[in-house]
């Protein structure tokens, strides 16, 4: 970046690490949002994408920022529920090196300017906590100046050779639409999907 933004990633990922640790066993094989996924598979993609960013942010050449992280339940193993918020807060700290936004890193098989790999990842975690939440049941309160932002990022990123498996078509929203609900819609879900159950959860860190 000609004028360096570093984003602090750490309630993203301190929110999404609090949702993966409440998922229970019959949770697990729930549907979510992301089609080719149950709630196990997409837990398992969460903790892949951790050890994957974290890579990134270090400029770390590993098996695990080589291929898109798979998402499979049967790749959880039994200590997930700890493991993953753990490499979550890994994430968010290695981002919060000045350094980890500066250069070219590897992430998914290809070279990218880190700057770029960095607000991917804050897309990473705000979706997909949005994701996990209304799979389990939650409602995630996302401030506006944060999922504002995130939009205008996925706006420059998200582009349409880019949409696929984790990208559908945008779903349309209405003018008064709030602008968390628009930034799942620009990600292809849709945000007025009904929950079987409603537990409000804050998007702040205790």
């Amino acid at each position: 970046m000609d004028n360096m933004e570093i984003v602090d990633l750490g309630p993203a990922a301190q929110r999404l690490a609090d949702l993966v640790a409440r998922v229970t066993d019959d949770e697990l094989g729930n549907p979510t949002p992301c089609p080719a996924y149950t709630v196990g598979d997409l837990v398992e993609h969460v903790g892949g994408l951790a050890l994957a960013f974290t890579a990134a942010a270090n400029k770390e050449r590993s098996k695990y920022n080589e291929e898109p992280a798979p998402g499979s339940a049967e790749r959880l193993g039994d200590d997930w529920r700890t493991r993953i918020p753990r490499d979550l807060a890994n994430l968010a700290q290695a981002w919060r090196a000045p350094e980890a936004w500066t250069g070219m890193t590897r992430i998914a098989g290809g070279d990218s300017p880190s700057s770029v790999v960095g607000l991917v990842a804050a897309d990473e975690l705000v979706v997909h906590g949005w994701d996990v939440a209304r799979a389990t049941g939650h409602r995630i309160d996302v401030p506006a100046d944060v999922a504002g932002y995130v939009l205008d990022r996925a706006r420059e990123l998200i582009t349409e050779d880019k949409r696929g498996r984790s990208f559908a078509a945008e779903v349309p929203t209405g003018p008064d639409a709030a602008v968390l609900d628009r930034l799942i819609a620009f990600t292809g879900r849709a945000p007025l999907a009904a929950l079987s159950l409603i537990r409000p959860v804050s998007w702040r860190s205790r």
